[in-house]
């Protein structure tokens, strides 16, 4: 947690400037990006809401992502990262939506994947999305690598977000 608390520091420090709200859906990253946030003083000014989507049936029952609505998309790519941002986004209703998945090891996924690959995606008025791999097989170390590669790429869309108020519609 200690590695991630900085990066939430500076994203929660940008949301109150902002005036704006985030929600978080997880998988691989188990929380602890939610946990990173929530641990910054005056959360309850920006943290509107994460879960843990880890299975199907949460996806379903918590973001109302249908399989129908995944047809095409591959589970553990960059567009179903983005979509688990979107969806808890739009839930929500906030102004950001953060999105992980991935697989942390020690083995890979039923996808293909290889420990250590996740994808990563920010919804909001600046969108991101990016495949992190770290080669290894370490299913802590991987957790925490994927929610800081989360917040660091939170943080480099509210840095290049338009100032709130001033965006186009």
């Amino acid at each position: 947690m200690e590695t991630l608390l900085p990066i939430a520091a500076r994203a929660g420090a940008l949301l109150k400037a902002r005036g704006e709200t985030i929600a978080v859906a997880e998988s691989s990253a188990g929380g602890l990006v939610s946990a990173a946030l929530l641990a910054v003083p005056g959360a309850s000014a920006y943290f509107l809401g994460g879960t843990v989507v880890y299975t199907r049936a949460a996806r379903e029952a918590l973001l109302g992502l249908t399989a129908e609505r995944l047809d095409g998309i591959r589970p553990a790519s960059e567009p179903y990262a983005g979509l688990l941002a979107e969806g808890v986004r739009a839930r929500l209703g906030t102004v950001w939506g953060l999105g992980e998945t991935g697989a942390t090891g020690p083995t890979g996924n039923r996808y293909g994947d290889p420990a250590g690959h996740a994808c990563i995606a920010v919804a909001g008025p600046v969108g991101r999305a990016r495949t992190l791999r770290t080669g290894s097989e370490d299913r802590i170390g991987n957790m925490r690598t994927f929610g800081e590669g989360l917040l660091a790429l939170l943080v480099e869309c509210l840095e290049a977000a338009p100032p709130a108020g001033r965006r186009q519609a």
